[in-house]
């Protein structure tokens, strides 16, 4: 009887330690992701949730460890992409691709091999062309491959 009764009761503790436990590790990960943000802690945090849950109801470690895995990889796969598109922005603006579609002039020669330098809209940049141009020839700029513009005769 006593037995049963301690062990009943031994079963509840490790419950609810397991519960806690897990709770605390969802906690820290939660404070990490706040301090540090980069939507990974987030991800820890929320297995972590489940784990705990699985603890409260009894379930063994190897039940919580993999409750723990498998909802921080479902969150992780399903969820990160998307998050990170979202609040990421559209990024860095291009430099040249306003350029595309605007004239301007050779200021070195575009060789046979299709080098040279332009300046558009006061700027000098790197081109590049099919056909050798010589000094002075109005371009128009077609597109762009980096910082090097591609030309073609106006």
């Amino acid at each position: 009887m006593i037995l049963k009764l301690f062990s009943e009761w031994f079963s509840q503790w490790a419950a609810e330690v397991g519960s806690l436990s897990w709770l605390a590790v969802a906690l820290v990960a939660a404070v990490i992701e706040v301090s540090v943000p980069h939507f990974g802690c987030a991800f820890v945090s929320a297995g972590a949730v489940a784990a705990a849950a699985a603890a409260f109801f009894g379930y063994g470690v190897a039940v919580q460890i993999g409750t723990f895995v498998i909802v921080m990889t479902v969150s992780l796969v399903a969820l990160r992409w998307n998050l990170l598109a979202r609040l990421a922005g559209p990024g860095v603006p291009s430099r040249t691709e306003p350029l595309v579609g605007r004239r301007g002039e050779v200021t070195h020669e575009i060789n046979s091999l299709g080098s040279g330098r332009i300046n558009v809209g006061g700027e000098d940049w790197a081109a590049r062309c099919a056909e050798p141009l010589p000094i002075g020839t109005t371009i128009r700029v077609v597109a762009a491959d980096g910082i090097v513009l591609e030309v073609t005769r106006a």
